[in-house]
Formats: C-alpha cells, structure tokens, sequence
C-alpha cells in the first residue's frame, strides 16, 4: 500500500541521490568557471560523493541487493546513472 514506510523511505532516498548528483555537477561546473578553487573543490567535491554512496548503500539495502546476489540478467546494481562515482 501508499503507507509503507520502507517505500516512503526509499523514495526520500531517491530524492536525495538526484539532489547529491545535481549539487555534484553544479561544483564541477563551478569549479570549471573558476569560481571554486582546487582546494575547495576537491573537499566540497569528496564531500558530496561520501553522501552519495552512503545513500546508494542505504538504497541498495532498502532494496535488498546489498545481501542477495545478482539472478542473472539484472543490471549491473553499480551502474546507477550518476556522476562518475566510480
């Protein structure tokens, strides 16, 4: 139903992954424009990926795919779409 809480849960995460990816290319764009320093790009930058795949990880264990092995033919689960976070 609507009122599952484990699918409200997953939906906030959601959320905030498509939020860690968009804040992730606004920095590379910025720091691209010169308008952050190396340094401060570099920590902002290590920053929002350490978010993101804490996130992934809360969403892969939310799903179940961080205990279970892959049934053959799914996509590879690292493969999420994002912001080079590999």
């Amino acid at each position: 139903p609507d009122d599952d809480p484990a699918e409200a849960e997953l939906a906030d995460l959601e959320a905030r992954k498509e939020a860690r990816y968009r804040e992730i290319r606004d920095v590379e764009a910025d720091h691209a424009a010169g308008k952050l320093s190396d340094e401060d790009f570099r920590r902002l930058d290590s920053e929002l990926r350490r978010d993101a795949i804490e996130i992934l990880q809360r969403i892969d264990r939310l799903r179940g795919l961080a205990d279970s092995p892959d049934p053959g033919g799914r996509a590879d689960p690292g493969d999420r779409g994002g912001p080079g976070l590999d």
